[in-house]
């Protein structure tokens, strides 16, 4: 099969690959479309150290092909969804109802690497156990849920990530309350589904920040009832149209300007919500003393905090009610030899995602 694979920082070459059939608890996938997420682009980019070479990918929705030993509740020609989140069952925390948070997470530790891809007798990760930028994929089962086959197949890869990330980080990691008022900093394709979770949640101002004015459009399209240029006094901007700042600030870029930003931009007993990844070293200061005279709150989301095995039929609820789009989040459909330039698209600010067809 075919797989863009990552040798060197900055490209991806693809090749011809071999892949071995499932083994216990695990599917093979025909990969149907997989989605340029800016996570994988850390990688890409250097930005977080990885074992090379390896197939990255994540955003995926495809079709059951073949089902190993031990599998239940999946059948050849199921349509699926592919997710980060799979899960043991037994620590603590699956335990307890955060499996997205699992300290044991299943994969292939018989295999070098991980992975069930190799070329040559060379093993090639399989980046968080997936490996999506590829014809095929041989995963653990608890990394996959079924999906109506009605939802397009570019639609449904997002939900695996960017759109459990985003609209989850505002009901289930924040839980919004219905009236209250939300900054959304960053509107990417995390961030526009950030604002579609604040839409759904029923805040009162949902309010979309970003230094590209394109973007901000787009903003408006997904739910956001104001938007604010990013510039030198944004902060002020968002107290002034909201009498001193807002009750949910969610930071989706993974930088320190903005982290700071949305501390700023929250309100007196407000949470600020970090969702955006950076570089493992990235780090901002916190006003100890202002955060303890004000009540704020720094709180974290992985994942948007989703028992996603539960939460993406959700979703698939919402998206079939009118009420969460995900057609329009398709910024681009590009062929797998095209990564490289959908990536470069991405860096440029150009679209919100690009989805690999197959």
């Amino acid at each position: 099969m075919k797989a863009a694979v990552l040798r060197q920082i900055g490209q991806l070459d693809i090749e011809d690959v071999d892949l071995d059939g499932p083994r216990r608890d695990e599917v093979r996938i025909r990969v149907l479309a997989s989605g340029l997420c800016h996570s994988d682009y850390h990688f890409i980019a250097g930005d977080f150290p990885v074992p090379l070479p390896a197939v990255l990918g994540h955003e995926v929705a495809g079709e059951i092909i073949a089902v190993g030993e031990n599998v239940g509740g999946f059948a050849i020609g199921d349509r699926v969804v592919t997710c980060l989140s799979a899960y043991c069952g037994q620590c603590r925390e699956c335990q307890t109802g955060h499996n997205h948070r699992c300290e044991d997470k299943p994969g292939a530790p018989d295999r070098p690497a991980g992975s069930r891809i190799t070329k040559g007798g060379e093993a090639i990760r399989q980046l968080g156990n997936l490996g999506g930028f590829a014809e095929e994929m041989v995963i653990h089962h608890r990394a996959v849920t079924k999906i109506s086959p009605e939802v397009p197949p570019s639609s449904a890869a997002l939900l695996g990530c960017a759109v459990i990330t985003g609209v989850g980080s505002v009901l289930n990691s924040a839980k919004v309350p219905p009236g209250s008022t939300v900054a959304v900093i960053g509107c990417g394709g995390v961030g526009l589904n950030a604002i579609q979770g604040a839409r759904i949640a029923g805040a009162s101002r949902i309010i979309a920040v970003d230094k590209n004015a394109a973007k901000l459009s787009a903003a408006i399209a997904f739910g956001a009832t104001d938007t604010v240029l990013g510039g030198p006094d944004t902060a002020g901007e968002i107290a002034e149209l909201t009498r001193g700042g807002v009750d949910f600030a969610f930071e989706v870029v993974g930088s320190e300007a903005t982290a700071r930003l949305a501390m700023d931009a929250t309100r007196q007993g407000g949470t600020t919500v970090l969702v955006g990844l950076g570089t493992p070293d990235l780090t901002v200061a916190l006003p100890i003393t202002t955060f303890a005279m004000t009540e704020k709150r720094v709180m974290g989301s992985l994942m948007g905090s989703a028992a996603y095995q539960l939460f993406l039929p959700q979703l698939v609820t919402y998206y079939q009610q009118g009420r969460l789009k995900l057609n329009e989040l398709v910024s681009r459909e590009i062929r797998l030899d095209q990564i490289n330039e959908g990536y470069a698209s991405m860096a440029n600010g150009e679209v919100a995602r690009s989805v690999i067809v197959f």
